[in-house]
């Protein structure tokens, strides 16, 4: 039966039978993979916000002070002068065929970082605390590098 308490050990198995981890240059090295899977999972994170606030800001859509200066303005105006004040013309539809890629691209990046959340949690599970150490280590450093990409669009 497998232990339920953290314990340092240089012996484990990580998700497959192949992954058998003995020594302490094995566990250093399972530790680094880990923690660049982690890294990757923040990076999925915010890849996926990205291409969302991306989507949502090239769907056209109008804003309330928008239209209270469209409406105000409309009606500051007498009739002769709004019928020859050119008209905007409407946005255009934004490209169904973008926005169902888009889409995609979304839902396998979402596959991607569950799937990956799943296997570093599996990891964790383990309970080795060097490799505890590395998920969380990873944790930091994705999201010490990535979040900060957020706000430059």
């Amino acid at each position: 039966m497998m232990s339920m308490t953290f314990e340092v050990s240089n012996s484990v198995t990580l998700l497959f039978d192949f992954w058998n981890v003995n020594g302490p240059v094995g566990m250093a090295l399972s530790v680094f993979v880990v923690l660049l899977l982690t890294v990757f999972y923040e990076v999925l994170k915010v890849w996926r916000l990205w291409l969302g606030n991306k989507s949502m800001l090239a769907q056209p859509y109008l804003s309330p002070s928008s239209l209270h200066s469209d409406c105000s303005s409309a009606l500051g105006r007498s009739s002769s002068e709004s019928s020859v004040t050119p008209i905007d013309p409407p946005p255009p539809a934004p490209n169904t065929r973008n926005s169902w890629l888009l889409h995609g691209i979304q839902t396998v990046l979402h596959v991607l970082q569950v799937s990956l959340g799943y296997m570093l949690m599996l990891c964790v599970m383990t309970y080795n605390i060097w490799i505890f150490i590395g998920v969380i280590i990873g944790s930091v450093l994705g999201y010490f590098i990535s979040f900060p990409l957020l706000g430059q669009t």
